[in-house]
């Protein structure tokens, strides 16, 4: 669960929280921290060094859905991640697809990731990353992303952006 269950999606909301996320502070150096909310534990926020991730949108409980109801709900979060990713072309140029198969097997055998990944991964992010970057004055690296940990759990959209290298440099493990 994240601090956005029950939250409806909104586009112009999420592309308000994505111009602010790419303006915000990130740290530079430290361990990676996932936050959560206080007094329920609802992830909020992963901050490492170069990156954050944040929820934008979390989707209902999938517990008991199959079939159709199931098709529904994994293409209403992918029509959310489409709306937000055509409003960010508009914005910011075109994005790029980073597919993250090959750092999951990288995991998934015994490998090692680079600590965004890593970050993604503990959230249940597995989706790929639609990518713009360099954005900005800062010339940072923005990406959304979809995934959710199991059968049951919801759909999260989640927000990422980072400072430094590019994603898709170096078996995906500079960023």
């Amino acid at each position: 669960m994240t601090s956005r269950a029950g939250e409806p999606f909104q586009r112009a909301r999420a592309v308000a929280e994505a111009e602010e996320l790419l303006a915000a502070p990130v740290r530079s150096t430290g361990p990676t921290v996932a936050r959560g909310v206080p007094l329920t534990g609802e992830w909020s926020a992963t901050d490492g060094a170069g990156f954050r991730i944040v929820p934008l949108w979390e989707g209902p409980s999938l517990t008991g859905v199959y079939g159709r109801e199931w098709n529904d709900a994994e293409d209403a979060a992918e029509g959310h991640l489409v709306a937000l990713a055509d409003e960010l072309d508009r914005r910011w140029g075109p994005h790029r697809t980073i597919q993250v198969h090959t750092a999951v097997h990288e995991r998934q055998t015994g490998g090692t990731v680079g600590p965004l990944f890593e970050a993604l991964f503990s959230q249940d992010l597995y989706g790929d990353l639609t990518v713009w970057g360099p954005v900005g004055p800062a010339g940072r690296w923005f990406a959304v992303t979809v995934g959710h940990s199991d059968g049951d759990a919801p759909l999260v959209l989640a927000a990422l952006v980072g400072e430094g290298g590019d994603p898709g440099v170096g078996g995906m493990a500079a960023w």
